[in-house]
């Protein structure tokens, strides 16, 4: 890091080490990071951006450094929310307080990442254009990004350029990974209600029981992924149904069966959108159903800008850092991807380690070896843009 005198380096990084430990032991679920809010205000109470916009999307931070000169305006997100699963980890003694609330995802590093950058840029501010450090609420539902740039405050920042990055558990740690174009796939969970007429369990034919609309319903939907009308990936899983109650003398009057879908192109969710509509009409219509459809939690693909992509590449060189070129986008999904369709933006992955607890589980734990790393990724980048001539 060249521009923190040597002496000062092994402090900085255990400052950051200890942040990112404080926030694991102490996280909050999407549209609930108020806390967790308040501790990154007062990690970096030392710093002196040219604004902090707070309350942005929810309980989002945007720290801007403004040159006051014309330039790029690029922006760095890091993700703060955890997820609602319980943690157990006998190897960590900073184990979340909260019950049922974890951060088994990383965003805990990734909130500690663009702290540690906002201290360097706070050192070196922009001589051009304008650096924003979003610290953004609620991606694992995927309504944080969404929230805030339709946020009002959002018009402040209006940057030219996004980047992010994600640490990726089965990569050889510190690796940077990166693709051109799709990087994660769209998402959308799905909801479908099925309505017919419960009746008494020894005269169903009285009623409508929604039980083969449903048996079908699953046997098609598990079709729709191997017909030839998309252009790329697309997977729908079933991953929920209920019909009726625990009542042996009522045949069932409703069901309901929920799925995800995902698709590495947003044309290709849209298109898979279209078919469980007209598959869901065509059945309940078989069976004299009535039925109602909805989608929640619906992320955009993350498409990656090609001059974006390079400028990545060379900081991962400028930081002698292995860069591995993927060929295939992850099928997870980042809610990243709202920016990448109004900005030109770019999300990678850090390697967490090959044997590394994979994202989401009960013993994941962010690495703190890769911290440096993702600072130094992001600080190149920001320089990058310091020489940038537009």
């Amino acid at each position: 890091m060249d521009d923190i005198d040597s002496s000062r380096i092994k402090e900085f990084y255990s400052k950051l080490k200890n942040f990112r430990q404080e926030l694991h032991a102490n996280p909050e679920l999407s549209g609930k990071e108020d806390k967790t809010q308040k501790r990154i205000l007062d990690f970096l109470k030392d710093t002196n951006p040219d604004k902090i916009i707070k309350d942005i999307g929810g309980y989002g931070l945007a720290y801007i450094f403004d040159s006051g000169k014309k330039g790029p305006s690029v922006l760095f997100r890091g993700d703060i929310d955890a997820l609602p699963i319980n943690e157990y980890n006998s190897r960590i003694n900073y184990i979340s307080k909260n019950k049922g609330v974890a951060h088994l995802c990383g965003h805990d590093g990734h909130t500690t990442v663009l702290s540690g950058l906002a201290k360097l840029i706070d050192l070196n501010p922009p001589k051009i254009g304008k650096t924003i450090l979003l610290f953004q609420p609620a991606e694992e539902t995927g309504q944080g990004a969404e929230a805030v740039i339709k946020d009002e405050k959002f018009k402040e920042i209006n940057p030219d350029y996004a980047f992010a990055f994600h640490n990726l558990p089965g990569y050889k740690r510190h690796n940077l990974i990166i693709k051109e174009g799709a990087f994660a796939s769209a998402s959308t969970g799905v909801i479908i209600g099925l309505k017919g007429l419960s009746s008494h369990a020894a005269y169903h034919e009285d009623g409508n029981n929604p039980d083969l609309c449903l048996a079908e319903l699953i046997q098609k939907f598990n079709k729709i992924k191997i017909e030839n009308i998309f252009d790329d990936f697309v997977l729908l899983t079933v991953i929920h149904t209920k019909l009726g109650e625990q009542a042996f003398g009522t045949s069932p009057g409703e069901a309901v069966i929920m799925l995800t879908i995902r698709a590495y192109q947003n044309e290709d969710i849209d298109r898979l959108k279209n078919q469980v509509n007209e598959v869901t009409k065509q059945c309940c219509d078989k069976y004299g159903i009535k039925h109602n459809l909805k989608y929640t939690e619906e992320f955009p693909a993350s498409i990656n800008d090609k001059a974006c992509v390079e400028i990545v590449h060379q900081a991962a060189n400028e930081s002698n850092i292995n860069a591995i070129q993927i060929d295939a986008a992850f099928r997870w999904s980042e809610d990243f991807g709202h920016f990448t369709i109004n900005n030109k933006s770019a999300i990678f992955g850090i390697g967490s380690g090959e044997d590394h607890p994979q994202l989401h589980n009960e013993d994941f734990n962010f690495p703190d070896e890769i911290i440096e790393t993702a600072i130094n990724i992001f600080y190149k980048i920001y320089k990058k843009f310091q020489a940038y001539d537009e």
